[in-house]
């Protein structure tokens, strides 16, 4: 496909974000020499890349409508209430952006009575005041592309996708989606501060976990998705007590450590600070348990298991975890301590500062005491 100078910076996007976009979504190689861009890979997915392009450019000229896309098998379509669009859209589409580039989706509103004349009104009115956004891409990058857009329409319209709706359990070996309700308070809590636990568990378990509005849904095959369903409810018992996991043998996704008592305060942190820093830089989930003799020991889920030198997995987690061992055992606690010593001194600094600056204040009233 051969473009013209101003076509080309459109299709190239802000740092050749259009043309990663548009490859992750087709599968395809999507590449620009001079002024042609060239697909390469199997002919349905250079087919779809060229569709990409296509449908592309047309939102330049006006709205866009796939016939036919019920019957496509790269395509999901949701129905996104009118005053929800602006939200999920973004100042300058970089809310839908930023999910794109997430997901590797193409992703559009489609508006087909407006591309036939017949106006934006009409159209919206026919579906209860909502329009389409379609989701180009796998299977996988679709829903979870699907379930974050659920997951924002719902947080600025409550119950437009969860009114009604119960659990659900799937026996299907393949991908699939499951959902079960939370309550307000395990709600929070599995969602953390800025949604750090929700991404936590996902990255994790290896499953696509998103709320909506109070529904949880994970969406995988069946091993991944009973992983993560464990993965909560383990998460939710710790706020109760202790957590007893028995037999980890069998696992493929779990590293078992035992750690020295005097080790074990050192090893998690204040409040299981030093576990959350490992859990951030590797993917993981962890936290102790007890086994069924009742014995305390640190476990490691992740579905990755990691390499011995590698960033990101168990192995890594498991690392990082022996380090803090030898360094505590050691008696080695400079790097901390300091920190933290230069945090108190940095405190009182600041303490000692601002009673300067009250002084002379102080001591101007007392003279002025003084002479009276």
């Amino acid at each position: 496909m051969t473009f013209q100078d101003d076509e080309l910076s459109y299709a190239l996007g802000k740092q050749g974000g259009t043309r990663k976009k548009l490859e992750r979504a087709s599968g395809a190689v999507v590449q620009y020499v001079g002024q042609v861009a060239l697909f390469s890979g199997e002919k349905g997915l250079r087919r779809k890349a060229k569709e990409y392009m296509k449908w592309l450019f047309d939102q330049l000229e006006g709205p866009v409508y796939v016939n036919g896309w019920e019957d496509r098998d790269d395509c999901t379509v949701v129905d996104v209430p009118s005053e929800c669009i602006g939200y999920v859209t973004g100042a300058r589409r970089a809310a839908l952006g930023n999910m794109e580039e997430e997901w590797g989706t193409l992703m559009f509103f489609m508006n087909k009575e407006a591309m036939n004349g017949g106006g934006k009104g009409r159209d919206r009115s026919a579906r209860g005041g909502s329009e389409q956004l379609a989701i180009f891409g796998d299977k996988r990058s679709r829903r979870g592309a699907e379930l974050k857009i659920m997951s924002a329409v719902e947080t600025k319209s409550p119950g437009a996708f969860t009114r009604g709706v119960r659990e659900k359990f799937s026996s299907d070996k393949g991908f699939a989606t499951d959902r079960f309700i939370l309550k307000d308070d395990e709600l929070s809590y599995a969602l953390g501060k800025e949604g750090a636990t929700r991404k936590k568990l996902e990255l994790a378990s290896g499953t696509i976990l998103q709320y909506v509005g109070h529904v949880a849904f994970l969406a995988g095959d069946l091993k991944e998705r009973k992983r993560c369903k464990q993965f909560i409810d383990w998460l939710l018992a710790q706020r109760r007590g202790s957590v007893t996991v028995s037999d980890v043998q069998d696992r493929d996704d779990c590293t078992e450590m035992h750690i020295p008592e005097n080790c074990k305060g050192w090893v998690t942190g204040n409040r299981g600070s030093e576990l959350r820093r490992v859990e951030q830089a590797t993917g993981t989930f962890m936290f102790m348990a007890l086994d069924k003799h009742g014995e305390e020991r640190l476990l490691i889920f992740s579905a990755n298991a990691g390499s011995k030198t590698g960033d990101g997995g168990r192995m890594h987690a498991e690392r990082m975890v022996n380090e803090m061992v030898q360094e505590k055992l050691r008696g080695d606690s400079r790097g901390r301590s300091d920190s933290r010593s230069r945090s108190r001194r940095r405190n009182s600094r600041k303490r000692s500062n601002s009673r300067r600056r009250r002084s002379p204040s102080r001591r101007r009233d007392s003279r002025s005491r003084s002479r009276r």
